[in-house]
């Protein structure tokens, strides 16, 4: 047991990025710093390299994953649009390893936790669809981010979302009602069959989504839960409940590191 780490190690898919010819793989501060502060287990990056990748094998030393949210959209031929100017900008190498490490969590039993693009991935994996530039709907709310201000001005919450009553959301946060930033301009469209509704705005947007019949944590949240997630009682209570998910995952497989 001592080359197994004494905190369980939570995996984050890459985003990439070209610059002068050279690919970069990353992932966001904001994201591993909550899982590392409030859920109290240790980041770890998934490069975007599904072509050469197994992925089995790299769950199988992962204790939870955490799909992030990003600049880029999901690719509308994976949910059976046609690519235009209001989907982009994409990341195809970002959409391989994402929509593939989402299904296989979801058979291994795995904790998984989708965030702005990480819940708009969990619905097109599972075979939903998105809508995109939301505020040119009528009725329907801006939840674009902010064009100017600091990151506290960009990150503050905007709307409230009611919660569904007797949901797994519920339960961990134990209200009707919060308030949530918004930075996103494409929602869910058709949700997937085997995902349920756990959170709406008042114009109608799903901001929340669970996996059905399923036991282990498996939540997405459309706002940003992970910025200053220290600071917000909401947030804690989410990546904490997330903590423990992953700690009790690393339990149950225990025997098998040894």
């Amino acid at each position: 047991m001592q080359d197994v780490p004494n905190k369980p190690l939570v995996g984050f898919p890459a985003d990439t990025r070209d610059e002068e010819g050279y690919l970069y793989h990353s992932i966001g501060d904001k994201y591993m710093r909550a899982v590392a502060e409030v859920s109290r287990c240790v980041p770890v990056m998934i490069p975007a390299m599904a072509d050469v990748l197994d992925i089995d094998s790299v769950l199988k030393h992962l204790d939870g994953v955490l799909m992030t949210g990003a600049v880029s959209n999901v690719h509308p031929p994976h949910y059976g649009e046609v690519p235009s100017a209001d989907h982009e900008p994409y990341d195809v190498l970002r959409d391989n390893l994402s929509l593939a490490l989402i299904r296989r969590c979801l058979v291994r039993e795995l904790p998984l936790f989708c965030i702005c693009r990480g819940f708009q991935e969990l619905n097109v994996a599972l075979g939903g669809t998105l809508e995109t530039e939301l505020q040119r709907r009528e009725g329907r709310l801006d939840h674009r981010e902010p064009e100017f201000g600091d990151m506290d001005e960009r990150f503050r919450a905007t709307h409230p979302v009611r919660i569904v009553s007797g949901g797994f959301l519920a339960g961990v946060l134990q209200r009707e009602e919060i308030m949530v930033n918004s930075l996103h301009r494409q929602g869910i469209a058709k949700l997937a069959d085997s995902l349920q509704v756990e959170a709406v705005a008042p114009d109608g947007v799903i901001e929340a989504v669970s996996v059905r019949d399923v036991a282990h944590f498996t939540l997405g949240t459309q706002w940003h839960p992970e910025y200053k997630a220290h600071a917000n009682p909401d947030s804690v209570r989410l990546f904490t409940a997330f903590g423990d998910a992953v700690r009790a995952h690393r339990q149950r497989r225990a025997p098998a590191s040894t």
